[in-house]
């Protein structure tokens, strides 16, 4: 199994692998994997709220009433629907940096990485969350 881990020599992303293998093909996944790096990145700085998901996943469709909600019109990109939906997970999975969650889904607001559920609905529950979607500009109230 592979996991996507930031280089801090390089500022890219680096692919671990508990078992050996060619080195060609861990550098072009490595490869592969910055490229979809710099994809997350790209649409997440472009965009004031984006919200990775999957169909299906109850969590993920919770998070999307919470913003549609509050009138929020997220950028929503399902990932079992998209090409590179894999690589994204593993790189959702890098940026939550904790095994014990789940990398979808995966909330960005103001080009910044926000968190998955809970840390929405904790946002949301203490007040934080508006602010953060007016200052993304996501809110004009």
């Amino acid at each position: 199994m592979q996991v996507a881990k930031k280089s801090s020599s390089t500022g890219g992303i680096r692919m671990s692998n508990a078992m050996a293998i060619n080195s060609d093909s861990s550098s072009a996944s490595a490869m592969k994997l910055e490229s979809t790096y710099e994809m997350v990145s790209k649409l997440a700085s472009s965009n004031a709220v984006v919200l990775f998901s999957v169909s299906g996943c109850c969590m993920c469709t919770v998070a999307k009433r919470l913003l549609f909600g509050l009138g929020v019109g997220p950028t929503i990109v399902e990932l079992d629907h998209h090409t590179a939906g894999s690589d994204i997970q593993a790189v959702l999975f890098h940026l939550a940096s904790d095994a014990q969650h789940q990398p979808v889904p995966a909330v960005f607001v103001g080009g910044k990485f926000l968190g998955g559920i809970e840390t929405l609905m904790a946002c949301h529950i203490n007040g934080t969350l508006v602010p953060l979607l007016k200052d993304a500009g996501a809110l004009w109230l």
